[in-house]
């Protein structure tokens, strides 16, 4: 027989309470603001039912500058399109936890979502943070918990068209989502008992692809498929877009 499986709620609870206890027994200068506590060594691997996301954010004044000097504050639209994001997939079923890879001046509004945010007090790109994020998700491994990788830059996504997906990837030991140009890549998997090996940056489709990460389908015009790194692509998702994007482009 099955054993009853905790609810969302409840995994999201423990590792907050585990949060606190791992945090106070860490150096002070590691700048994670809230974590879990470390997977036993006893882990074995069962069936993927629940997940834990990896969402890296650049952070900083020059985020987005594909935007251009068209936009008046190009540093909070990225902020807010980052948001919309994260809250997406805080929203997911299948979601027990989102841990942000941000820098120290927009770490607290992750905080506000209740985020688990590792601050980057020196950013060193992309790689390192997608890394660090990594690390801190083995860290709140489980028995049937899965780790992903979720680029920050989705804001037409929904807790719906992750779940989808995530159901899809447990399936398999790693799996990704191409974006809607089929040459980037906006999420990976590696369900419990697997590893990661990312290889985010041009045609990261066709690396994650080599690297042993099974190409899902999911419809091209899904908001997980849909990343914006120019005006255009956002404008062609106006009528989808998250609240927090919303709210600043109607501010122009």
């Amino acid at each position: 027989m099955t054993p009853d499986l905790p609810s969302r709620d409840t995994a999201r609870a423990a590792i907050g309470r585990a949060a606190v206890e791992q945090f106070e027994s860490r150096p002070r200068d590691t700048g994670i603001r809230k974590t879990g506590k470390p997977v036993a060594e006893s882990h074995v691997a069962e069936p993927t039912r629940e997940w834990i996301v990896v969402v890296p954010v650049k952070g900083t004044s020059d985020a987005k500058s594909r935007f251009g000097d068209t936009l008046p504050d190009r540093g909070a639209l990225a902020l807010a399109i980052a948001l919309d994001t994260v809250a997406a997939a805080l929203a997911a079923e299948s979601v027990v936890g989102v841990i942000v890879v941000t820098s120290a001046a927009v770490a607290t509004a992750f905080d506000e979502l209740d985020a688990l945010v590792v601050v980057e007090h020196e950013p060193a790109g992309l790689a390192a943070a997608i890394a660090s994020g990594i690390e801190l998700a083995s860290e709140l491994g489980s028995p049937g918990r899965g780790t992903a990788v979720l680029l920050g830059d989705l804001p037409a996504l929904t807790p719906g068209e992750l779940d989808a997906a995530l159901a899809l990837s447990a399936a398999h030991e790693r799996a990704m989502v191409a974006d809607a140009e089929g040459t980037g890549t906006a999420l990976v998997t590696a369900a419990d008992g697997a590893t990661h090996a990312t290889a985010f940056g041009p045609a990261s489709a066709a690396a994650h692809s080599a690297a042993g990460y099974v190409p899902l389908e999911v419809p091209v015009d899904s908001g997980l498929r849909n990343d914006v790194d120019t005006v255009e692509q956002l404008e062609a998702l106006s009528p989808r877009l998250g609240e927090r994007t919303s709210a600043v482009l109607a501010a122009r």
